[in-house]
């Protein structure tokens, strides 16, 4: 396709959703929509990675294909607010990525406040959003791909870092689908838009407000507008040290039906500083077997904030800019990280809800592949109301007896080791004016039984193993009662390493501090060697 073909073409894209109705959301009910596919399960899901639209090396299609590729169920494009440095949409992965100027979009074709730096012309990312990329997104689905996507955002959070956003308002309409809702939120509330004026032809009000007032004005401007329609989740919340746990709780408390998880388990996990990249400033943030520390210490931040009750849920994402193979330090969707979600179809809509109902585990590196865990009647996220003093806890979890998508090392097949079984006293939310409130830290939770394949193992704690009963085909079954004096939460663990294993593993099966590699090689080494999963938390009243 030549220049002059290029520019015609990027016309009729820009035409085609310029002249899409926008009507602001109002809904305080979850709108009807026809599904995309009939399926009930725990459903793969990345929901936080980036194309030549902003700072990766591969078009949409290509990386919306290794999802294909890799078995992700739902895919959610969400890469940076403020500017789209290229046209995503076009050019060769790892190649070349054209800039819109050589695509042949002219200065006409730019809406807002001109941002240009050495002679190349950018686009403002809100209207990349409504006219370019969720284009794509939109003809993607038209091609009766087994892989859902859909269009987010990852918001530059005011007074923060990141969080991996999106609003389906809009996206699947049967008459006019458009992402403007997407494009009008990041116009309004994201911190690297200095665009003045291209939002007011659309009525849209860009916020005045600063720093983490401006971030509680978009919580509360997302919860009325698109309450059932939209989630926030901090991205990789350590590497810059700018959430905390006053801050979870702060927008949880505006927004509970939307802030609703957290990053948890980041991405670049093939980076030489696992999880957080190769960028110097960020060389004080580490992961511990991969998970950053928030959620990774037992009786941390995670624990601090479920334990008063808050419904907010452990995922892990991609962040996909550049492949392992390619030079990059992150694997596609679905080749290592997999954020496994109950949905009771494959629709956005679902996808929203089961991502607010914390039925929900994580993955590195398929250790496992099944899960089912629960306490009592109730599974993750949900609540058990026990009448007695006891509780039943049953956990069924298959550690695959086939191969990963390991390529790089000898641990293609890696076994699940043990799973340990954490629980946590419950109390009521921390008041705002408490010295508490800011404090991301809970000394009432540990971990109270450890369950492997011949038991009799004891930890420094003096916990001793428990066998599990293997069922074959790699499935084992766990069946353990505990006695409760109070409210409680159940959440669990699992590693392909035993006790006090050098440089990965304490006396009592914690991960240890991640190191920083010394090559890329290592680096892949490392994050295929060192495998977890984490359950979200059962919650029980007696």
């Amino acid at each position: 396709m030549d220049e002059n073909q290029n520019h015609t073409h990027m016309k009729k894209i820009s035409l085609f959703l310029a002249v899409i109705v926008f009507v602001l959301s109002g809904c305080q009910k979850p709108p009807n929509e026809t599904p995309n596919h009939h399926l009930t399960g725990y459903m793969v899901v990345d929901f936080h990675q980036h194309t030549g639209f902003t700072d990766g090396s591969a078009t949409i299609d290509y990386l919306l294909q290794q999802g294909v590729n890799y078995g992700v169920d739902v895919m959610v494009n969400c890469e940076h607010g403020g500017i789209s440095e290229c046209n995503g949409s076009l050019g060769e992965s790892y190649v070349w990525i054209p800039t819109w100027l050589e695509c042949g979009l002219t200065p006409e074709d730019f809406k807002g406040d001109p941002f240009i730096i050495d002679s190349t012309q950018f686009m403002w990312r809100w209207q990349c959003l409504k006219e370019y990329s969720f284009q794509k997104v939109w003809e993607f689905n038209q091609t009766g791909t087994t892989t859902l996507a859909i269009q987010g955002l990852e918001w530059n959070v005011p007074g923060h870092e990141h969080a991996s956003t999106g609003i389906i308002t809009g996206q699947f309409d049967a008459t006019h689908p458009n992402a403007n809702a997407m494009a009008q939120f990041e116009y309004m509330f994201d911190n690297e838009d200095k665009d003045e004026t291209g939002g007011t032809e659309f009525g849209w009000v860009k916020s005045t407000a600063s720093d983490k007032e401006k971030t509680r004005e978009a919580l509360r401007w997302i919860n009325t507008h698109h309450r059932y329609t939209s989630w926030v989740v901090p991205a990789h919340p350590e590497r810059s040290n700018k959430w905390h746990i006053n801050d979870y709780r702060d927008l949880n408390d505006i927004a509970p039906d939307i802030f609703v998880a957290f990053e948890g388990i980041p991405g670049y996990q093939g980076s030489r500083n696992r999880g957080f990249g190769n960028a110097n400033s960020y060389e004080k943030a580490s992961t511990f077997g991969g998970v950053g520390k928030h959620a990774a210490k037992v009786g941390g931040v995670w624990d601090a904030l479920i334990s008063e009750g808050r419904r907010f849920s452990l995922v892990a994402n991609t962040d996909f800019h550049a492949h392992v193979s390619k030079g990059g330090s992150a694997f596609y969707p679905g080749e290592y990280h997999k954020t496994c979600i109950f949905m009771k179809e494959k629709t956005a809509q679902a996808f929203v809800a089961g991502l607010r109902s914390g039925n929900i585990y994580c993955v590195l590196g398929d250790l496992i592949d099944r899960l089912e865990f629960t306490a009592g009647t109730a599974t993750m996220g949900e609540t058990f109301h026990a009448n007695g003093s006891t509780v039943k806890i049953r956990i069924l979890v298959r550690d695959p007896e086939t191969d990963n998508h390991n390529k790089w090392t000898a641990m293609t097949n890696p076994v699940l080791n043990h799973i340990d079984l954490i629980a946590g006293d419950m109390r009521p939310k921390v008041a705002k004016d408490s010295p508490e409130y800011s404090v991301g830290e809970y000394d009432r939770v540990k971990v109270i039984a450890r369950f492997d394949a011949t038991g009799h193992t004891t930890d420094d704690n003096g916990i001793t193993s428990i066998r599990w009963k293997d069922l074959g085909g790699g499935v084992k079954l766990i069946e353990h009662t505990v006695e409760i004096t109070g409210d409680t939460y159940f959440r669990l663990r699992g590693t392909n390493h035993g006790l006090n294993v050098k440089g990965r593993t304490d006396a009592n099966g914690n991960p240890l501090e991640n190191t920083r590699a010394a090559n890329s090689e290592e680096a892949i080494k490392i994050a295929f060697e060192d495998l977890w999963f984490y359950s979200n938390p059962i919650f029980v009243k007696r």
